[in-house]
């Protein structure tokens, strides 16, 4: 069995109407955050729905399952008067409104943020592109794939003798809605503000992978180097890698600090390493950075991996497995600490996804309900609409 949904615990975030517009991966991860605080988060979606709706496995729409739960769902088509005419009606009841199209299409349609602004001057707008607002390449499409090649991650991932290696994961993306998610909540408290108003978060995908590659820039500025790409070491610190067990699994080890490395060559039964000059500081290690890997290696590769995770644990180096997405899931920790939920789903029964995150101990995110059929909330939100203007007659 799944977990239960908690439909009765209402979120930080239950005052919190966001207005969803935007398309595929940035944007549902960024209303996701907010919608599992508790955020009344509408999806406003096309005929055809939200194209993330589209990637399927076996059938199954795993990433709508998983970005698009606690949320509801209203089709609405930008282009037709209607669907101008009931997004003006749904502004002034909104906290937030998150759009993903390219730079103009909403000025192009009546919607820029100075209209929203006059619907409702507190409104925070978020904006989601490739690269912003502004700039030369504003009106590019911004799809993550280009930004992971252009921020400068492609060029440093991978090995040296491969191409550069773009991640098979939706990085970008994942990082700009992770940091729209901060950004958004920085503007609500700056319009919940005596005399506050509502501002636009302009969110690329550029700026914020870019920054998570720490002072590429600055160290390029001062050495005229560009990163190198060597697999799974680094330029700062050795040794950091992954070894073979001699069951053909994988361990990751990280000695980035003096004391642990003298630690792990006690460990190998190479004591003297540390006072070897070849390896006796992090500089001679980098220097020596095949030697040490082929010692550590060694050692690693003549026992299985359940020997070296203990062995290692009892011996306080740190060291962690290579996990596939079933070794994770069985993960004693993993099943402690509950970082995975398994959701009951009435199309394929308990559906395993990340427990909300971060945890907050007074007021966590929750999961309160499954990712929306398309226009499952539509009568719903329309009917509340009715009655408002009902009201104001």
């Amino acid at each position: 069995m799944g977990a239960p949904l908690e439909a009765a615990a209402p979120g930080p975030l239950a005052d919190v109407r966001v207005l969803d517009l935007s398309r595929l991966v940035a944007g549902n991860m960024l209303s996701l955050q907010l919608a599992d605080f508790g955020a009344d988060v509408i999806k406003l979606e096309p005929d055809k729905g939200d194209p993330l709706r589209h990637w399927q496995e076996e059938g199954v729409s795993a990433w709508w399952k998983v970005y698009s739960r606690n949320k509801r769902s209203m089709r609405l088509d930008l282009r037709s008067p209607d669907g101008k005419a009931t997004l003006r009606a749904l502004v002034p009841g909104a906290q937030v409104l998150i759009e993903g199209f390219r730079p103009g299409t909403m000025e192009a349609a009546g919607l820029g943020p100075d209209i929203l602004h006059a619907l409702n001057p507190k409104l925070v707008v978020v904006r989601v592109s490739g690269f912003g607002q502004t700039g030369p390449y504003a009106e590019r499409p911004g799809f993550g794939s280009l930004i992971e090649a252009m921020s400068g991650f492609a060029a440093k991932n991978g090995f040296a003798d491969k191409p550069p290696a773009l991640p098979n994961l939706a990085l970008a993306d994942m990082v700009a809605g992770l940091s729209g998610a901060f950004a958004t909540l920085v503007a609500l408290r700056v319009a919940e503000q005596p005399g506050g108003r509502g501002q636009v978060v302009d969110l690329s995908l550029l700026e914020p992978l870019h920054a998570t590659l720490g002072p590429d820039a600055a160290i390029h500025r001062l050495t005229g180097r560009s990163p190198s790409r060597l697999g799974n070491r680094v330029s700062i610190t050795a040794p950091r890698n992954v070894y073979r067990t001699r069951d053909d699994q994988w361990i990751a080890l990280s000695a980035s600090t003096q004391d642990m490395a003298a630690r792990l060559f006690a460990a190998i039964g190479r004591p003297d390493m540390i006072a070897d000059p070849r390896f006796a500081t992090n500089s001679a290690r980098l220097d020596n950075v095949d030697a040490v890997d082929a010692i550590i290696g060694g050692f690693i590769g003549a026992r299985d991996l359940a020997e070296n995770l203990a062995y290692f644990e009892r011996q306080e180096v740190t060291v962690g497995p290579v996990y596939d997405p079933a070794g994770f899931a069985d993960d004693p920790h993993v099943r402690g600490r509950g970082v995975l939920v398994d959701v009951d789903d009435p199309e394929v029964g308990p559906l395993p996804m990340h427990a909300p995150f971060p945890r907050l101990s007074l007021t966590p995110g929750r999961i309160r309900r499954l990712a929306p059929a398309l226009g499952q909330d539509e009568a719903a939100i329309r009917g509340a609409l009715a009655e408002a203007r009902e009201e104001t007659r």
